[in-house]
């Protein structure tokens, strides 16, 4: 487990680390990034008191598809927050790909990044602030009365990722669906995807597929499976 007081980003640093041979299971977080970056290439906000970490993965024969790590990431992260606020933990909900939300703001989000044969899952919690977004609402713990210092909250969710990992690759990624779909929110919200084609759909939530797709279903009844874009909550 590795920190630094300040980084450029967290994911370029593991980046370096695995190309140099660092180890499975290597956390690096940081109380401040300078240039840390969400999903497609979006600046991430990095103010002092939130979480900021990544973790490296290496890969092993057998391993489900790397992008469904993001799942595992997800329900790592929703079990990490959940253990830190019981009193709200029925407004907490997972918003595919890999958001967690409270009351449909924006709490955490996840960066992928593949180096050879390891993932670096970059992860990133609003402990004490919330950046604000033009297209998103977003929250922070702060703002429901809950103090969680970065150290804590780096310490659950290692504990929650190597449950998460262990069960991705000793039951598949079913066991690693059954538990996000069960922290979602409820079959029929209605849902609004952005596609990476710049086409819109409105539908509603019908679950994942086998290999972790969104099932977005539409008016005429039928189900778009998609495997990118940006959701949101209507």
């Amino acid at each position: 487990m590795l920190h630094v007081p300040e980084t450029g980003s967290t994911n370029a640093d593991l980046r370096e680390l695995a190309e140099a041979g660092g180890e499975d299971g290597l956390w690096l977080r940081a109380d401040r990034q300078t240039a840390g970056r969400g999903r497609q290439g979006r600046e991430w906000s990095s103010p002092d008191g939130n979480y900021y970490g990544s973790t490296l993965l290496r890969l092993r024969p057998g391993d489900s598809s790397p992008a469904t790590l993001a799942l595992v990431a997800a329900v790592a992260i929703e079990e990490a927050v959940r253990s830190c606020l019981p009193a709200i933990e029925d407004r907490l909900r997972l918003k595919w790909p890999n958001d967690l939300l409270i009351d449909g703001a924006k709490l955490s989000g996840i960066l992928l990044e593949r180096v050879g044969d390891a993932v670096i899952i970059g992860i990133g919690i609003n402990l004490m602030s919330a950046p604000d977004l033009p297209d998103r609402a977003t929250t922070s713990l702060a703002a429901h009365g809950v103090m969680v210092p970065a150290a804590v909250m780096q310490d659950r969710l290692a504990e929650a990722m190597t449950r998460w990992v262990e069960a991705w690759r000793t039951w598949g990624l079913s066991a690693v669906i059954a538990r996000w779909e069960s922290r979602a929110h409820p079959l029929g919200t209605p849902l609004s995807a952005r596609l990476p084609d710049g086409q819109t759909l409105e539908g509603v939530f019908h679950g994942l597929a086998g290999d972790g797709a969104l099932r977005l279903g539409l008016a005429d009844g039928a189900s778009h499976v998609i495997h990118a874009g940006d959701i949101f909550l209507l």
